[in-house]
């Protein structure tokens, strides 16, 4: 129902801000993530995420679109509600939550707050194609030399795997690790694969 909201932050802290626009003031939840991008700000625009409940109608607010959008897919796994996903979001930063699920890394996850070994793998298997596909562009083509990628997927579809496989394998390696040499890229693939 919202979209967004533009005005004077009044108060502030890591879980939540309000914003007064208008002559109203909005109690808004925020990640830590987002808190970083406004702690230093009078007036800001939040993109909003409306939660409403039997008990209660709550704003969730991010900083950018990539955020939201993060805690959207998030909060369509069984059992990850809104307050979780903004916990996840606070714990590692949008990007590098998008990288972790794509890796398929549990232990990063099991380590965020609430988040047991059969919720990660949940939300790896609900998640990981939904982000690898609807990665923004530049978190897969940020890739510190595409002849690496190149050079591994070629090698990897000799050795006889699925291109399409490869490549999501590879793609996931590259958001965790940028700086990664050829070597590297295809024995970290190998153990995926």
């Amino acid at each position: 129902m919202f979209e967004y909201i533009n005005g004077k932050l009044t108060e502030k802290n890591p879980a939540y801000c309000i914003i007064e626009a208008g002559g109203i003031g909005y109690f808004i939840n925020i990640s830590l993530t987002t808190y970083g991008q406004i702690q230093h700000q009078k007036d800001c625009k939040l993109l909003l995420h409306q939660v409403i409940r039997e008990d209660a109608h709550l704003l969730f607010g991010f900083f950018s679109d990539n955020e939201r959008d993060l805690f959207r897919q998030l909060i369509t796994v069984s059992g990850i509600g809104a307050n979780t996903a903004r916990m996840m979001l606070s714990s590692l930063k949008p990007d590098e939550l998008r990288s972790t699920i794509a890796s398929g890394n549990t232990g990063v996850l099991q380590g965020i707050k609430g988040i047991g070994l059969k919720t990660a793998q949940r939300i790896i298997v609900e998640l990981r194609d939904k982000i690898t596909k609807a990665a923004h562009p530049e978190e897969i083509l940020m890739l510190h030399d595409n002849t690496i990628k190149d050079e591994a997927l070629s090698a990897l579809v000799t050795l006889g795997f699925s291109k399409n496989h490869v490549e999501k394998v590879i793609a996931g390696i590259l958001l965790t690790d940028k700086s990664v040499t050829l070597e590297e890229l295809i024995k970290k693939a190998l153990k995926q694969l």
